[in-house]
């Protein structure tokens, strides 16, 4: 613990001759070392504790400055050694400032007795108008979120999440903001009820209200020319720049946010990335991307997701209000001009085109196109599993993500077929096989709710989902020995929590813990979700095998079974790489690809094989 003495009647005299004044000397406080003449043109008010000034500091850009105080009004405030103080056009009140920053050009930061610095606020996703489902809080990670959202209705966990919540959050509120080591704060107007921890350099903002800047010591933020954040929390690795404004919302890791993009009552995961448009009431998880100025994210939840130019949601259906919802389930896009009436579902890696009305709900039919043309409202089931955006997409995540690998908190499973996935293509198939039961092989278009299948697409369809299911069968079976498993855990349904893939009855399991007591910390919460994600190959190993016994018909798996579903995988592969080939072809044919590039994504896809 640093020890602190009172001012010698010496170093007053040297304060004053710098252009000091204090209201009271005696409640000026310094380290043994202290020196005087590097603190000119400062009042001092109630009790302010200084640390050394014998080192210079990094401004920027390797440009050196010796620490002081210079120009400046400091009450009830504490700074660390060697930190650097210039050029305060009002003055900073109740903080502690940690070593080895550099503050200036700063017109005001101060700290009120209320201040929360944006954790505990309860705030409204999906449902705008709702009463609340996500709280704030630096513990907040993609999977925490999306339990809080997915069992807000039910009562008794809601109020036990919550308290566990703000129990953590009590415990841990500090009574005055505080600027950790390291820190950069140039040339922005206002810092308000703000926590900024180690190695964030804010630089230009507008306002920084009742907020909470978090970093790591390998990923601090990054905050930027004329940016508004009010009762928010920022992650590590995040950058948010270029007049941003976000108030009501949690930023995660390394995401960017950037050029006038506005944000309200939204929350922001893993390697999200926003410029230029809009969201409101979004739950965007994992690799959320949206990039145009008429895009408007709202009311829906996402992931993997990445939105169109003009995309836009219609959560607002007459006169009760914006109050609709929906869910995009990870790996969708909506197409330059999509419009998504909600309540809607969209099955896994799917495609939007056009304006889709009548609430779509595809979820059991994943890696679809919905196409709307004029008043008719086409789907082509499985046409996204051979697609050279799907290929590209699968391998561009896990290299985009650009968190440090010590320190993460949103867990981000990469598997594109997966026991969820998998799922939805098993109940996908067999629809498509019901209806063409049900109206026979000799008409020209299949009808699915309100959505037209043409016949040529819905056998394409069975043929895609079937391939898909030899690639993942094989693909496990590779990474396993063909006994059986010792678990049943994983066999039933399964969910993706925000990016972790999981058996649903694990996901009961820890919503009961919460609710009977058994989960008594928040911590606990987070490392159930780290434990389920590391036990996640003998859960999909215990539903995979089902999965082949029940597709193959068989007891048990044998070597010879082996065999067969490794050759099947392999004929199934073949056809992959040759669909996504064929695509690439029809997009070269068409003239808007360079030859060079053509030819050497060709070349990546036969060395798949």
């Amino acid at each position: 613990m640093k020890e602190y003495r009172k001012l010698t009647q010496r170093e007053i005299a040297v304060l004053r001759r710098g252009g000091c004044r204090a209201q009271d000397w005696k409640k000026v406080l310094v380290r043994d070392g202290f020196d005087p003449h590097q603190v000119t043109d400062v009042t001092f008010a109630g009790t302010v504790k200084l640390g050394l000034f014998d080192e210079d500091v990094d401004a920027g850009d390797g440009f050196l400055m010796h620490s002081g105080i210079h120009h400046a009004r400091l009450r009830d405030v504490e700074v660390g050694d060697n930190t650097l103080i210039d050029n305060i056009g009002n003055y900073v009140n109740n903080y502690t400032i940690g070593a080895r920053c550099y503050i200036a050009n700063v017109c005001l930061m101060t700290t009120t007795p209320d201040a929360t610095y944006g954790e505990g606020r309860l705030i409204s996703v999906l449902n705008e108008v709702g009463d609340g489902n996500v709280i704030l809080s630096d513990k907040l990670t993609s999977q925490l979120a999306a339990i809080m959202v997915k069992y807000a209705a039910h009562a008794s966990f809601t109020t036990a999440i919550r308290k566990l919540v703000m129990s953590d959050i009590e415990h841990r509120t500090p009574v005055r903001g505080t600027i950790g080591d390291g820190v950069r704060i140039v040339n922005t107007t206002e810092i308000i009820n703000t926590v900024i921890t180690d190695g964030c350099v804010v630089s230009g903002a507008s306002r920084l209200c009742n907020c909470s800047i978090m970093s790591i010591p390998t990923a601090g933020v990054r905050i930027g020319n004329g940016v508004i954040c009010e009762n928010s929390i920022i992650f590590d690795g995040t950058e948010i720049r270029n007049s941003v404004k976000l108030e009501n919302c949690f930023v995660g890791e390394a995401c960017t946010i950037s050029n006038g993009f506005t944000a309200e009552s939204s929350i922001f995961f893993a390697n999200s990335y926003m410029s230029n448009g809009e969201a409101c009431a979004a739950f965007c998880g994992p690799f959320s991307a949206s990039h145009h100025k008429s895009s408007l994210l709202i009311g829906g939840m996402f992931s993997f997701y990445n939105a169109g130019s003009g995309t836009n949601f219609s959560n607002h259906a007459y006169k009760m209000g914006p109050m609709h919802y929906g869910t995009l389930e990870r790996g969708s896009k909506t197409a330059s001009g999509a419009y998504l009436l909600m309540p809607a579902t969209i099955g896994a890696f799917s495609v939007c085109f056009g304006k889709l009305m009548y609430h779509p709900d595809t979820r059991c039919l994943p890696f679809s196109y919905l196409i709307a043309y004029s008043d008719t409202m086409y789907l082509v089931p499985g046409r996204n599993i051979a697609t050279v955006g799907l290929y590209r997409d699968i391998r561009k995540w896990p290299k985009r993500d650009k968190r440090p690998r010590s320190g993460q908190k949103s867990i981000v499973n990469f598997d594109w077929l997966s026991p969820f996935t998998v799922g939805e293509i098993v109940q996908g198939k067999r629809i498509l096989e019901q209806l063409r039961a049900a109206s026979g092989d000799k008409v020209s278009t299949y009808n699915y709710h309100e959505y037209v299948i043409k016949a040529n697409a819905l056998k394409r369809g069975i043929e895609y989902y079937d391939m898909a299911l030899k690639l993942y069968m094989g693909r496990v079976l590779m990474s396993h020995t063909p006994e059986p498993p010792e678990s049943t855990t994983g066999t039933g349904e399964w969910s993706d929590l925000a990016g972790l893939l999981l058996p649903n009855s694990a996901e009961k399991q820890l919503v009961s813990d919460v609710v009977d007591g058994t989960i008594t910390d928040i911590r606990d919460v987070l490392d159930r979700f780290a434990a389920l994600n590391n036990y996640y190959e003998h859960y999909r190993w215990a539903w995979s095998y089902r999965l082949i016994l029940d597709y193959y018909g068989l007891e048990q798996i044998t070597d010879a079974d082996v065999q067969r579903v490794l050759d099947d995988y392999h004929e199934a592969r073949r056809m992959w790489i040759g669909e996504i080939k064929h695509d690439a072809e029809r997009e070269f044919a068409l003239g808007d690809v360079e030859p060079d590039v053509y030819h050497e994504f060709v070349e990546k896809l036969s060395k798949e094989l």
